[in-house]
């Protein structure tokens, strides 16, 4: 396929419909096929694309640059993270809209088209997203979630979400409760596919720069929405997102850096509730601390600490939501003994999942 025919057609005072920002760390392969499965589903629309790269030690820029040289490419002296290395790319784009894309996904053919045919329709949608999809095929749960209000961060940090997904009460982080192959309108989208209108995400000036990596996604449908715009999952077309390909070949604490973006988040958002940030604290704290037995190999340990907090989380939730603590007794005492499974929200790598 000739890229240069098929990628992007313009005249000189010519704007793009579409703008794609991809900010590249270290992952050269996978960038790679992400832009070759741009340049199978760009072959209907006009295309432009940014590549903002955060200062790679792996030749990114010297490898990809010379195989798709009409593809914008800006070089940072220093990897300054995610959502400034995006704002850097928004403030170039020209789309009417721009798809916020991770550099370790691939498109499916009719991606573009399918997203764009949507957006043309849904003019109260300022950001949209469609379904995302594991290497192996499965569901990313993370690609539409719910707000991480106090109620919902409890459930989230403390593991209830795990313990009961068919739950709106206490799924709603996940929204695991829902159907994947449903359109819907959804609190926030993943940062790794944000297919949004341009005017919209200037006026919002991009991410809050204050998040380096993990949050920023939620920050800015969260904004949307208080300016009145709709975010909606649509799952018409789909990706492939490899998660975590970037963060993997960096030297940054990941959990550290997970859990200070829900912290930064609460503080912004909800920060009138000290109760909610005590319990935030407490929270990330123990995950923390999960994450590190993991990380470490300590299995009895993790599942020890599963134990006391899925008990404790199960007593406090009861508490809260039917004014008794012991509501749940009558489950079968398995259950008990299922932290591990039921509770962690980190893999197998101690990787938190935002």
């Amino acid at each position: 396929m000739n890229y240069q025919k098929t990628m992007i057609v313009l005249g000189k005072n010519t704007k793009p419909q579409l703008t794609i920002i991809i900010v590249n760390y270290n992952v050269r392969d996978f960038l790679l096929q992400c832009l070759r499965s741009i340049e199978r589903a760009a072959t209907h629309s006009d295309v432009e694309i940014i590549v903002v790269d955060n200062h790679s030690s792996d030749g990114s820029s010297e490898y990809i640059k010379p195989l798709f040289p009409l593809v914008q490419w800006i070089d940072l002296p220093e990897n300054v993270g995610f959502g400034k290395g995006n704002n850097i790319g928004i403030s170039h784009a020209q789309g009417e809209y721009t798809l916020l894309l991770n550099p370790d996904t691939i498109l499916s053919d009719d991606t573009l088209d399918t997203m764009l045919a949507y957006m043309n329709s849904h003019p109260e949608v300022g950001i949209s997203g469609c379904k995302v999809l594991n290497a192996d095929g499965t569901f990313q749960v993370q690609c539409r979630r719910g707000f991480p209000t106090p109620w919902v961060s409890f459930c989230k940090l403390f593991g209830l979400q795990n313990l009961f997904p068919s739950s709106p009460i206490f799924a709603q982080y996940n929204q695991t409760f829902r159907s994947e192959n449903e359109e819907y309108y959804v609190d926030a989208l993943i940062g790794a596919f944000m297919f949004c209108r341009t005017s919209m995400l200037q006026s919002l000036h991009g991410f809050d720069e204050d998040f380096f990596m993990y949050g920023e996604d939620l920050d800015l449908c969260f904004r949307a929405s208080m300016e009145g715009w709709k975010t909606s999952f649509y799952p018409a077309t789909s990706i492939i997102h490899f998660k975590g390909e970037s963060t993997r070949r960096s030297s940054m604490n990941e959990v550290k850096v997970f859990y200070e973006a829900m912290e930064i988040f609460a503080r912004k958002h909800y920060g009138q509730s000290k109760i909610f940030l005590l319990l935030l604290k407490s929270g990330i704290w123990l995950r923390s601390l999960i994450a590190y037995f993991t990380k470490s190999g300590l299995t009895a340990a993790v599942v020890s600490i599963d134990i006391l907090i899925l008990n404790a989380a199960l007593l406090l939730a009861t508490d809260i939501r039917f004014r008794t603590l012991f509501a749940f007794l009558h489950l079968p005492i398995l259950l008990y003994f299922c932290g591990y499974v039921c509770i962690c929200d980190v893999d197998a790598h101690g990787r938190g999942v935002f």
